[in-house]
């Protein structure tokens, strides 16, 4: 646990309020009062109201399903607890985050979360703003700095656990044979690198699995089709029988090769990938997706949890994980799908 006024300097000042001395009798402070009986006043003292949190997010796109409901429960959540927010999209481009963080430095505001592109190059932009005493809050991904305590917590996903559940879903489904096709997120991402960590561990107990294709989707529909056109096509090609994909939007894309190479996802490929967003659940309803491994985007009420409590001087765990399951084909029902949240 780490306690805010602990954290690499992360100090809040308070301002003090000072009463004009002539305007009062003995000096005192002036305040409020109502008339008593005897025509004197009952001083009430009057608590300042507080100045609404305000917290600079950058988001590193909208590259997918999982990011867009990512994105409306961070929107959503500030405006209900009244929180102003400024809200940057970086497009993808880690040059847009950093550019982000420093225009929120200068703007000065109380708190600054992100999730970042990769997990390198983060540190002299922290350093920042560490200098100027506003703590910094990771979701969804993770960095790399030489001092974790340039951010006060990170709030997300195990995703070496994520990959973990995929592995073993399609080792037992295929009784631990399988010609893998795998559809790796954007490299230097850590859900990329470590959903493949945790995938290949599942590997290393079951020879009778092995990857014979792997390429970058970029985590994007339309990437994942591309690449899996290109994997169908290649002398390996005919020997695929199952794919990995880091994440769901990218084995969306991966059935559409699929069904053009006139093939059916489900059936002659099976189909894990990793997120649970609608449109997979859709598909898994279908039969053309098997498996999806979720990964809960909803995080806007617990990073403002978080930040509540470190406007209060409170401890919060260094690593805050959120709850997911693993969802079978079997399990998506007509009721299943409509109550589907993102």
């Amino acid at each position: 646990m780490v306690r805010l006024n602990s954290i690499g300097g992360w100090r809040f000042t308070r301002a003090v309020v000072l009463c004009a001395a002539a305007a009062l009798v003995a000096g005192g402070c002036d305040k409020k009062g109502t008339e008593t009986p005897g025509g004197k006043k009952a001083q009430t003292d009057t608590p300042p109201a507080k100045a609404p949190m305000v917290v600079g997010f950058s988001q590193v796109g909208a590259e997918s399903g999982w990011r867009t409901a990512n994105t409306k429960s961070i929107r959503e959540e500030a405006e209900k607890r009244g929180i102003k927010l400024q809200f940057s999209d970086a497009q993808g481009e880690q040059e847009n985050q950093i550019r982000a963080i420093r225009s929120f430095i200068q703007q000065k505001v109380e708190f600054i979360a992100f999730s970042p592109k990769t997990e390198d190059g983060w540190q002299p932009v922290l350093e920042e703003a560490r200098k100027a005493g506003i703590p910094v809050v990771l979701t969804d991904r993770a960095v790399k700095v030489t001092d974790e305590s340039l951010y006060v917590t990170f709030i997300g996903s195990d995703f070496v656990l994520e990959g973990r559940r995929a592995g073993e879903w399609l080792a037992k489904k295929t009784g631990g044979k399988a010609m893998i096709a795998e559809l790796q997120g954007t490299p230097g991402s850590a859900p990329a690198i470590d959903r493949k960590k945790g995938f290949e561990e599942v590997l290393g107990a079951n020879p009778g699995m092995k990857i014979i294709k792997s390429q970058s989707g970029n985590f994007e529909r339309g990437k994942g089709k591309e690449v899996f056109e290109a994997f169908l096509r290649s002398p390996e090609g005919s020997q695929i029988t199952a794919l990995y994909a880091h994440n769901d939007d990218m084995a969306l894309g991966a059935i559409q090769a699929i069904e053009a190479a006139g093939k059916k996802p489900g059936v002659d490929i099976l189909i894990v990938s990793i997120d649970g967003v609608h449109d997979a659940f859709a598909a898994m309803l279908e039969g053309k997706l098997n498996c999806s491994v979720e990964c809960n985007p909803l995080l806007g009420p617990q990073l403002f949890d978080v930040l509540e409590k470190l406007r209060k001087g409170e401890s919060v765990p260094r690593r805050i994980e959120t709850a997911e399951g693993v969802f079978d084909q079997s399990q998506v029902t007509a009721e299943v799908l409509k109550a589907r949240k993102y």
